[in-house]
């Protein structure tokens, strides 16, 4: 039995704006609650042989203050772009319950759950575009996007697993991996063959682990939460309510 732990992201600067690819920082309250669950994932007994993380600081830094709390700092980290949150487009930076107020909630709930409908894009020309960021320097800009779906953060983060971290985990290494809400959708999506109306519904806890367990030939056999079920609900819906004022 292989086990990988999932951690979205702490509580961000930004609960109440969408960030996407915007490096924004955690919260005060996210690096508490973060350096928490990963005294419990030491409490449990867990360890780990390698960490990824996506490229965002978020994201960075719930992995390094989870493995401050396991005494864990020393092992190697690997980040990766697919790992990103989905990309806002022209959403970035904005309010949620103010763009709800323009725009409308069925829209905005499109926008935020849908599977397959982007936000408005930013061109390529946009200098919030990433093709100009030094971080995404050697990647094809034209995998570089101005918006994403889910679906897109699906194309991207499914195949980094299947060639980069499943074969770690199938070889024995113990895997963290501290991602963002979409991105962790997205892994769900493709770990329990869930429909693109299913994962419509699916919502990730701050900081909560999501252990997922594999048989030999890397197909899930269960996933929970090391928490029990109201305190995952609590924490999902404060995430549901951050388009509300």
């Amino acid at each position: 039995m292989h086990k990988v732990v999932i951690v979205r992201h702490g509580l961000s600067v930004w609960p109440d704006k969408f960030t996407g690819w915007t490096d924004i920082d955690l919260a005060p309250a996210g690096i508490t609650e973060t350096y928490k669950y990963g005294a419990k994932l030491k409490t449990l007994g867990y360890t780990f042989d390698r960490g990824y993380a996506s490229v965002l600081k978020r994201g960075i830094k719930t992995l390094w203050t989870v493995l401050d709390a396991m005494d864990l700092n020393w092992i190697p980290i690997q980040t990766a772009w697919q790992l990103n949150e989905r990309h806002y487009g022209a959403l970035q930076g904005l309010n949620k319950a103010e763009t709800v107020a323009k725009y409308g909630e069925d829209q905005v709930k499109l926008w935020r759950r849908s599977y397959d409908v982007r936000p408005p894009q930013i061109s390529p020309s946009d200098p919030a575009h990433p093709s100009h960021d030094p971080r995404y320097g050697d990647v094809d800009p034209s995998l570089l996007p101005g918006g994403e779906c889910l679906k897109d953060t699906y194309a991207r983060a499914i195949p980094y697993w299947e060639t980069v971290i499943a074969p770690e985990v199938r070889n024995g290494k113990r895997v963290i991996i501290s991602a963002h809400g979409n991105s962790i959708r997205a892994l769900v999506k493709y770990f329990d063959g869930l429909s693109e109306e299913e994962i419509t519904a699916v919502n990730i806890p701050y900081c909560i682990p999501l252990v997922y367990e594999f048989d030999d030939a890397m197909k899930p056999v269960r996933h929970y939460y090391l928490a029990d079920a109201e305190e995952v609900a609590r924490v999902i819906e404060s995430i549901k309510n951050q388009t509300k004022k």
